[in-house]
């Protein structure tokens, strides 16, 4: 119990520490774009007006409400209260849509398309990795380097890859959006049907860029533990291959799930990608639309919902090796 409580408080202070310089750095790089959006926003305001004293008061009014010409700190710490609350202002592109509302509409899209092919990525790989180790032959030399090769696609060019050939060439597939233009929001099937259309072409996208640098750890492990000598001792002893098997995939999956952990924020930054290039409403568009527009607290707020999404899967992961793995007791022990 006491290597555990060492371990969980390390991981939780040190996460706590990213966290804070996470929030500290999603705030003030935003700000540091040049050009000035609420100007934007405010000569929308004044169109048609000429009294050049009536133009500046409503621009000066204007920064007051957004709070653009106070110092930095004191920016930062009114932003922080806000968003402790839930509340991350008002979007300068989308004025004066709250950011609250605007993320609450893309994070679903984000987790519900990210996660499971984040997830499938990750399992079909392991199998396909250690179905090489033990199959060798054919399988070993050709269907997994075809995987590697696609794995090894930036996330990028398998979106734009399969965009092109499924739909701009085969058109079977929609090319952009997260459900037809020209349907409504509801609970019917048509709806339904629209929207996992839409979803099969950024999923596969970020499943097959995921699948072939899974398979090679789990091919290497499982080739390390196949080799091993208690896999020799027990066939001598006369032990069934599947049972030996069984405690091989389990030893290999150990650092398999560290890979999981640690690859969960690039794995997030190229499923932003396919977003983007799918026009998928998510947070990568959403990000996407804030930096055109030079929307500082979308910006801030999309990027700090992506830092803590990363960090609470890292987290849960790294906590999860805790448990599954006896060694990491022990060392803290020692």
């Amino acid at each position: 119990m006491k290597g555990y409580k060492k371990y969980y408080g390390q991981k939780l202070f040190w996460y706590f520490l990213t966290l804070i310089f996470a929030v500290i750095l999603n705030f003030i790089l935003p700000r540091l774009m040049p050009g000035n959006p609420v100007s934007a926003i405010a000569s929308k305001a004044v169109s048609g007006m000429t009294d050049s004293t009536a133009i500046q008061k409503v621009l000066n009014d204007y920064a007051t409400k957004f709070g653009i010409n106070e110092p930095m700190y004191k920016q930062f710490f009114m932003w922080l209260g806000n968003a402790l609350k839930g509340d991350f202002g008002v979007s300068f592109s989308q004025y004066p849509r709250p950011v609250s509302d605007i993320i609450a509409n893309a994070v679903w899209w984000t987790v519900c398309l990210q996660l499971p092919a984040i997830i499938v990525g990750w399992i079909l790989g392991n199998i396909l990795g250690a179905i090489a180790a033990y199959i060798k032959g054919a399988f070993d030399k050709v269907i997994l380097p075809i995987f590697l090769f696609i794995g090894n696609i930036p996330a990028f060019g398998m979106a734009t890859v399969l965009l092109y050939l499924f739909a701009i060439k085969l058109k079977i597939a929609p090319s952009s959006g997260g459900y037809g233009y020209d349907l409504i929001p509801n609970m019917s099937w048509t709806f339904m049907k629209s929207i996992i259309a839409h979803y099969q072409l950024p999923f596969w996208s970020i499943v097959l860029i995921t699948i072939g640098g899974q398979a090679i750890g789990m091919r290497s492990m499982s080739i390390y533990e196949l080799n091993a000598d208690y896999v020799k001792y027990s066939r001598f002893l006369g032990i069934k291959d599947s049972k030996i098997v069984g405690y091989v995939f389990r030893n290999a999956m150990l650092p398999q799930i560290t890979g999981l952990a640690l690859s969960l924020g690039t794995m997030m930054g190229g499923a932003l990608v396919a977003e983007m290039v799918f026009s998928y409403p998510g947070l990568g568009m959403t990000l996407l639309s804030a930096v055109n527009g030079q929307d500082y607290p979308l910006l801030s707020a999309c990027t700090l919902i992506i830092t803590i999404m990363v960090l609470i899967a890292n987290l849960a992961v790294e906590l999860l090796y805790g448990v599954i793995d006896p060694r990491v007791k022990a060392n803290q022990q020692d």
